[in-house]
């Protein structure tokens, strides 16, 4: 073996062992390249690093998004915004830019079943997380049901810890179903602990106004409210439910000409 080959395989060595993995790999084409585009070896070296911080930077972002257990690669430009005029794009694509993340601000997004609440709260989440930042998405039926077995097993005060981690937390679908006594404190606890310091995106059908009858209790109600809305973004979405008028579409697409069948 060369002095050449033997420098080569002590650097490949060097890379794996300093778990540059995709550098190591990439070390063979990066040398041609550079010895036929004539780099230099600043060149060189910032070229093979940038691969390296690439695969790193992917590896993350997976793993960012599997933290984030969205349940649909729901996008903001997914959304067809001329069905729900009620919706201000611009202030939607403003949440996109995740600047509501780093004044932990709220977001709430109120209006009937089909509207597309889901959709725009997983949105800006796909977003945060693109930004780098730690997201995680739960209906708040689970959020309750997961805080129930906590205090069943001991595990109170680490799954508090981790509802208090993301910087971006995002509770689905409050207000489908009443929350007992127990539930409504788990989740004022989780909104207790976030308050100014990271944002949650929630969506419910019930206006404020009628949280009351979700809880049973106005007054864990009006702190949940105190605390949210005091630094907040609120939608009222109103218009029809997107899968009511793709189901009239289909029928009207089975119904022959004249309306008779």
């Amino acid at each position: 073996m060369s002095a050449a080959d033997s420098l080569y395989q002590q650097l490949r060595g060097h890379l794996a062992y300093l778990k540059l993995t995709a550098a190591a790999e990439a070390l063979p084409a990066a040398l041609d390249a550079a010895a036929a585009e004539k780099l230099n070896h600043t060149e060189f070296l910032h070229r093979l690093l940038a691969i390296e911080v690439d695969a790193t930077e992917a590896r993350r972002h997976a793993g960012r998004l599997r933290f984030a257990n969205f349940p649909a690669p729901w996008r903001l430009e997914d959304y067809d915004f001329t069905a729900q005029p009620s919706v201000d794009p611009a202030l939607m694509r403003d949440l996109a830019s995740c600047r509501f993340a780093t004044d932990a601000t709220n977001v709430l997004l109120i209006g009937p079943p089909g509207v597309g609440k889901t959709h725009l709260a997983i949105a800006p989440g796909h977003a945060a997380v693109d930004a780098g930042l730690r997201t995680y998405y739960c209906t708040a039926a689970d959020l309750a049901a997961r805080c129930r077995r906590a205090a069943i097993e001991g595990r109170w005060a680490t799954t508090m810890r981790f509802f208090n981690g993301p910087t971006v937390l995002i509770i689905d679908e409050l207000g489908y179903l009443p929350m007992p006594a127990e539930d409504a404190n788990a989740l004022f606890q989780v909104i207790s602990q976030r308050y100014l310091r990271g944002s949650i995106i929630l969506t419910t059908n019930r206006g404020v106004a009628s949280w009351g009858d979700i809880f049973d209790d106005t007054t864990i109600a009006a702190a949940m409210l105190d605390r949210l809305l005091h630094r907040s973004v609120v939608f009222n979405i109103t218009g029809d439910s997107y899968r009511m008028r793709a189901h009239q579409a289909r029928n009207r697409q089975l119904t022959p000409r004249g309306g008779h069948t």
